[in-house]
């Protein structure tokens, strides 16, 4: 297999964003009387708006995105590197990759800042797609500004619906089970309980030994 790029997403994958993103779905879904573990069962790999029309279709998604925006600047942007993000992505140095995240430019650009990550040329965001995951379109797009078949990618996923973009799209798709149990993630094609679990396989896919 000729694998030429690795394309990451970003919460649960590359930042250890869990457990903050969780009080912010909690405290959202407290304020609007919604129960907590349905909606959070709803947030990962998606764009905020997205869970909210799935939630609370009466609301406005836009309004409540601020509302959500609000929690989260409480927070700061602090978010930890997931372990062995850093080493990872400084051996990646001249290798292609990319971001597909559901996630915002700006506030992924101070959180990498932050946790001492670097950014790729190639970023896929929530804003710049149509359809998020587990549409495929942020994975097809990505592949296609590093000028790389889909199939010759890794995607590096831990939610369910990244899996499924990342499979629609054609790519292999490895699971890291930071959020989800691994029977969750059954529609990877290998799965590793971290990324630094994962880091080799990843070197040797993409031919850094």
């Amino acid at each position: 297999m000729a694998i030429k790029a690795l394309l990451f997403d970003v919460d649960g994958v590359l930042l250890d964003s869990g457990a903050t993103h969780r009080r912010i779905w909690n405290a959202w879904s407290d304020m609007r009387g919604l129960d907590r573990d349905r909606v959070w069962s709803l947030t990962h790999g998606r764009r905020p708006e997205d869970t909210v029309r799935d939630v609370a279709p009466a609301l406005d998604p836009t309004a409540e995105r601020k509302v959500l925006n609000d929690l989260m600047a409480k927070e700061g942007d602090a978010f930890p590197a997931a372990e062995g993000a850093v080493t990872l992505l400084g051996r990646l140095a001249r290798r292609p990759w990319a971001l597909v995240t559901s996630g915002s430019r700006s506030p992924v650009h101070r959180r990498f800042r932050s946790a001492s990550l670097p950014l790729p040329s190639v970023q896929i965001y929530g804003e710049d797609v149509e359809y998020s995951k587990p549409h495929p379109e942020g994975y097809i797009k990505a592949a296609e500004l590093l000028a790389v078949d889909p199939a010759d990618c890794i995607v590096i996923e831990d939610a369910p619906h990244g899996i499924t973009a990342g499979k629609a799209a054609g790519c292999t798709v490895v699971g890291v089970t930071t959020t989800h149990i691994s029977d969750d993630l059954d529609k990877a094609d290998i799965c590793f309980s971290s990324l630094d679990g994962a880091a080799p396989y990843l070197l040797t896919m993409i031919g850094d030994r």
